[in-house]
């Protein structure tokens, strides 16, 4: 029988290593960008180093899987913990010397520790009943609520910490959160089931990734993240563009990441009563409605709203589709297809960073809003579909 009780436990560490971890990624986007615009000759390249983030996660998933199946999820996290200290090392190194390539460099490798840090959410749920599992990914999910404040807050604290190297500081910071973040991870329990479970690899990829369940729950993972991912990055480097200071950019980061991750608090709950499909529908619904916001005017006022009804959109979206992935494997499968999961979503997420800096360069902070609409429609439309069908997990 399951026990809980590690589950339980196993969670609440997690949530604690999201909290630091998750304060990776915010420093990137806070910064990257801006850090960007003074260190690249192209200014059309200047959110390249976040774009590099999320291509860095989507291309650490496989790597990720590997070294925690063979290692285990405690050695794995410690691991991961590791690269992100080279990361903060190797990104502030690039700002002290100038050096666009090498910051870039610096947030290339900060996406390898994040493709770690993502998997928290699984590993949650490796020793869960089934009736526990949606709340385990809450759990972790909640620990974000705490790296929306660390991230941000840190980038205040220490953007001038170094005089000769502006934001120098704050990427030190990011390499001393994933250092500590070491101390909690050690703290992970084995999971029974990673134990006991069968050893074989199961069902063949390609016969999983067929089923129509999982081929909505990816697409609506793809594009809730992939969307949060478009309009955040081209955010920050907006409002400055529009005027506002950096300060606010950064705290606008703050209250969008508070929005992500403060309601996994009560998400898991929602979803046991009204069911994946419709808290996830209802996420997107939220996205687009951001993307309303977005295109009604450029005060500090609409840019913050928007992020804020972005980040809710995308963790009613993003749990809901994680939630629905579960149900499509095995227990000796969850590892190949968590990462195949995580390699579409995360892959998808680079390519609309790499496209959210042209396009804002190019056409506008208008054009980025204008492009949320298409894909919500076609998957809250997949997911219409899925839901009259209603077609069993075949897991």
């Amino acid at each position: 029988m399951i026990d809980d009780q590690v589950a339980k436990h196993n969670a609440k560490v997690l949530a604690c290593a999201q909290a630091l971890g998750g304060a990776n990624p915010a420093i990137v986007v806070s910064l990257g960008g801006i850090v960007g615009q003074v260190l690249a000759e192209d200014k059309g390249l200047a959110t390249l180093p976040v774009s590099l983030m999320q291509l860095g996660l989507a291309l650490g998933t496989l790597p990720a899987a590997v070294v925690m199946r063979r290692l285990g999820r405690r050695a794995g996290y410690v691991t991961g913990a590791l690269v992100g200290v080279a990361a903060g090392l190797v990104a502030a190194a690039g700002i002290a010397r100038g050096s666009f390539l090498l910051f870039c460099l610096g947030t290339l490798t900060a996406g390898f520790y994040t493709s770690y840090v993502q998997s928290y959410r699984f590993a949650a749920i490796d020793s869960a009943s089934p009736g526990f599992k949606a709340r385990a990914i809450s759990w972790v999910m909640a620990g974000g609520l705490a790296a929306g404040v660390i991230g941000p807050q840190t980038v205040i604290w220490t953007r001038e910490l170094i005089r000769d190297a502006m934001f120098a500081g704050s990427f030190l910071a990011q390499a001393a959160l994933a250092l500590l973040s070491i101390t909690v991870v050690s703290r992970l329990r084995p999971a029974p089931i990673s134990e006991t479970g069968p050893r074989s690899g199961g069902r063949p990829l390609t016969e999983i990734v067929r089923q129509p369940r999982f081929v909505v729950a990816v697409a609506a993972g793809l594009v809730s993240y992939g969307l949060m991912s478009f309009v955040m990055t081209a955010a920050p480097v907006a409002m400055v563009g529009c005027g506002h200071p950096v300060g606010m950019a950064a705290l606008g980061i703050q209250w969008h990441v508070l929005a992500m991750y403060g309601p996994s608090f009560f998400t898991g709950r929602v979803i046991e009563i009204y069911g994946k499909e419709r808290v996830t529908a209802t996420g997107l619904a939220l996205i687009a409605a951001a993307a309303a916001i977005g295109l009604s005017g450029l005060s500090l006022a609409h840019f913050w709203i928007a992020l804020v009804f972005l980040g809710i959109g995308w963790n009613l979206s993003f749990i809901g589709a994680t939630a629905l992935v579960t149900e499509c494997y095995r227990p000796e499968e969850r590892a190949k297809v968590q990462a195949a999961n995580d390699f579409l979503v995360f892959g998808s997420v680079a390519i609309a960073s790499f496209s959210s800096g042209r396009i804002l360069s190019l056409n506008g902070w208008e054009l980025v809003n204008w492009l949320v609409f298409p894909p919500v429609v076609l998957v809250f439309g997949l997911i219409v579909w899925q839901s009259r069908r209603w077609l069993p997990a075949h897991a």
